[in-house]
């Protein structure tokens, strides 16, 4: 997506615990505990991957992709797909979006990576739908949105 900024990728964290896991230090039923209400997320809303499972190897990975922000009220922590990620990113000025991994064989599920979307990372001549953003413009746009909560928080 053209305005994801600010992106944590939590593969180093995901290997740490396979490594666990497949020594035999953690147990399966430890990491293999999806919740129903992420189970039918992934179910409806999610995205299948051609990954493997890295705990059963049988099935394949879908991701869940949950929104998070102060203008998305009552629909803050819902999974959304995509595609409508594509659309709220045009929409709104700024949400956080977290993509979580889920096994729906054996439950597995681990934090992918959480990143910003929103129009305040685009540049004024993205917004118009000229063609890719200037390098330095996301950053700076973002901490000019940072620097302003900043002080509406000190009020």
């Amino acid at each position: 997506m053209r305005s994801q900024r600010q992106v944590v990728d939590y593969s180093l964290q995901k290997r740490a615990v396979l490594r666990e896991v497949h020594s035999g230090r953690v147990g399966t039923h430890e990491v293999c505990d999806a919740s129903p209400y992420l189970k039918n997320a992934a179910r409806f809303h999610g995205e299948p991957t051609e990954t493997l499972c890295p705990v059963c190897r049988r099935e394949n990975l879908t991701h869940v992709h949950y929104i998070y922000g102060d203008e998305l009220k009552q629909s803050a922590g819902q999974a959304r797909t995509r595609a409508e990620l594509s659309v709220l990113a045009m929409t709104l000025r700024e949400f956080q979006v977290y993509v979580v991994e889920v096994c729906r064989g054996c439950d597995w599920n681990h934090l992918v990576e959480q990143f910003l979307l929103g129009r305040d990372g685009l540049s004024a001549d993205d917004s118009v739908g000229a063609a890719e953003p200037v390098a330095g413009a996301a950053v700076a746009v973002s901490t000019g949105t940072s620097v302003r909560r900043r002080r509406e928080a000190r009020r």
